[in-house]
């Protein structure tokens, strides 16, 4: 397929799918229970850190969580003291238990006392072409208080090779303009531009299906790869694509 034709077909897949529609079947319907930027983005965190397996699930694990913090993650997490913490006891969504919840929600308290909030966090490294200094820096940052070693990996690492899917997937919630009502674009210190797509199981086989990644393995290597060819099709807005991507992946087959 020639790129203008590849471009054509991917920006019609995108309208179709880039809709509201879709915001209730999937982890992004948490953060839009809010209003507030700072409520927003730490309910997205939490949502998108449990983001894999059934999205039902997902999302049912997410909104417990929601509910231990009454609704307001920005208070819960400025405020909470170490005896909060008791009421998330026995939480657990797959390999992410009570333990790894503690460190999340005492690393989240020290982002917004120490480091000015979870933008800021990224946006001091985000530069003109690519988003993985800012993603390696967040997690210096993410696991400066007191962990268990078993945490490390609910926080990938793209300097490991990973291909951080659902940071980035976290990232275009955040970063992507809200025209169109799925995506928020809340954070204003990050340009779309540097945006990676988020490379699951569905992204990468209609990626390959189309030749737009060659790269076997699903790591960071094919996410730079995956990265130059949607660039190509538009380079302000790489990212919107995961929309059309996925959207052919789950809902028409294509692998």
């Amino acid at each position: 397929m020639l790129e203008d034709e590849l471009r054509d077909l991917l920006n019609k897949k995108y309208e179709q799918y880039h809709h509201p529609r879709i915001i209730e079947d999937d982890p992004i319907s948490i953060p839009h229970q809010f209003g507030q930027k700072e409520d927003i983005e730490i309910s997205a965190f939490l949502a998108a850190t449990l983001a894999w397996g059934q999205r039902k699930s997902i999302i049912r694990s997410s909104q417990r969580l929601m509910q231990k913090m009454d609704y307001a993650p920005h208070d819960f997490i400025l405020n909470h003291q170490p005896n909060d913490l008791k009421v998330f006891e026995g939480f657990v969504h797959r390999t992410f238990n009570f333990d790894d919840l503690q460190h999340f929600l005492k690393a989240l308290q020290h982002i917004y006392h120490q480091h000015n909030g979870l933008e800021n966090c990224f946006a001091t490294q985000a530069n003109e072409t690519t988003i993985k200094p800012a993603l390696g820096r967040f997690r210096e940052i993410f696991f400066e208080v007191p962990h268990l070693p078993r945490t490390h990996k609910h926080v990938s690492n793209p300097y490991k090779n990973s291909a951080c899917k659902r940071i980035a997937m976290y990232l275009r919630w955040m970063v992507r303009s809200a025209k169109g009502g799925v995506d928020f674009g809340i954070w204003k210190s990050i340009s779309p531009s540097i945006l990676s797509c988020p490379l699951d199981i569905h992204t990468g086989n209609v990626a390959r299906h189309f030749g737009m990644l060659k790269r076997k393995q699903s790591d960071w290597k094919a996410v730079e790869e995956l990265d130059l060819a949607l660039r190509k099709l538009d380079p302000k807005d790489p990212s919107k694509y995961d929309f059309a991507l996925f959207g052919m992946g789950v809902y028409e087959g294509i692998k």
